[in-house]
């Protein structure tokens, strides 16, 4: 396990000011391919999406992890959706089984796949003999635009019944309690159905939330952003997500690339990590994304006149980089952008 002093960033900086966090969590994408494409998507999944993390990077980041953090570490497996591969998928948690690396913390899923109930049985028996903790079922106004609501409840029926309510949680019940027919909604009563619920429930304003969401609640101007910046989001980010080409973002930040751990250990990423000596993530460090506006403008980029907040202006500006081939290969990848 590495302490604090470890990495090249806190090395720097006093004892009293605020250190870059041990990454404790891991996201593992297993693919960005997903049978629903939710307008808040934070990382762009669709039905058309490819990729699909191999078995060896997988194992890699779930060791790495452990020597990071030791017995602090949490793996978590998501995607896009991890049962479009339920093969891939029950391979991974064998030889991580095989492996003794520990448990899973959460397996997600949209249920579109529980059809029936033998098969949902048989795959949550699997879950449950190979040390995965919690399964989390996602069912919101957004999902269910894409999703039948009876594949949902009915997953979630037998998987209290199999794994208990303490290794089952559905996100949002109260959605599941009280569905809403988003299917057959028109296009302007869902918008107020997308409304109504990141009301009760906000999100953040990446991905496809940043592109499809946005202007319905953008209400600041630039200049209202220019003393926020990105410091306490690097340094209290407690994990990161990597996806199925091994690239690595922090926290939050989807579509900013901070290492790859095909080239480099997740351990190594950790302790090189310094924003502070890093051109893009310096401007984000110390100025937020309002200090990438004036490269961007220069380089063709037309500022909106509202945003949500930073998250949503650091969104429009990195699709704009990305559109425009610039920051490459810090700003990716294609199928995060595409």
């Amino acid at each position: 396990m590495y302490n604090l002093k470890d990495n090249n960033y806190n090395v720097n900086v006093r004892q009293d000011e605020p250190k870059l966090k041990l990454w404790t969590s891991a996201g593992l994408m297993l693919t960005y391919n997903c049978p629903a494409a939710c307008k808040f998507c934070y990382y762009n999944c669709n039905p058309q999406k490819k990729g699909l993390m191999n078995i060896e990077t997988a194992i890699s980041a779930w060791q790495s992890l452990k020597d990071l953090a030791g017995d602090s570490a949490k793996i978590h497996l998501t995607g896009g959706e991890p049962f479009v591969y339920w093969e891939h998928l029950q391979e991974l948690l064998k030889k991580a089984n095989k492996m003794q690396l520990g448990k899973i913390d959460v397996v997600e899923t949209n249920a579109y796949w529980a059809q029936g109930q033998t098969q949902i049985r048989e795959r949550l028996n699997f879950l449950a003999e190979h040390n995965v903790k919690r399964l989390k079922i996602s069912y919101d106004p957004f999902h269910a635009e894409f999703i039948d609501y009876e594949k949902v409840k009915r997953l979630a029926d037998i998987a209290m019944e199999i794994l208990g309510p303490d290794r089952c949680q559905v996100r949002w019940q109260e959605y599941l309690d009280n569905p809403i027919d988003m299917q057959n909604l028109s296009e302007k009563e869902k918008q107020a159905q997308y409304i109504a619920t990141l009301k009760k429930y906000p999100c953040r304003f990446t991905g496809r939330a940043g592109s499809d969401l946005a202007q319905q609640f953008a209400d600041k101007r630039p200049e209202q952003l220019e003393d926020q910046n990105c410091k306490k989001n690097f340094l209290s980010a407690k994990g990161v997500h990597i996806d199925p080409f091994g690239n690595v973002f922090s926290g939050v930040c989807s579509g900013i690339i901070v290492g790859n751990i095909n080239q480099k250990s997740l351990a190594q990423i950790w302790q090189d990590f310094n924003p502070t000596k890093m051109d893009f993530f310096c401007v984000l460090f110390n100025s937020g994304p309002v200090g990438l506006l004036q490269k961007a403008v220069k380089s063709g980029y037309r500022k909106r006149r509202l945003y949500v907040d930073k998250c949503h202006m650091c969104t429009d500006l990195t699709q704009f980089f990305f559109d425009n081939g610039l920051l490459r290969p810090i700003i990716g990848p294609v199928q995060y952008y595409t």
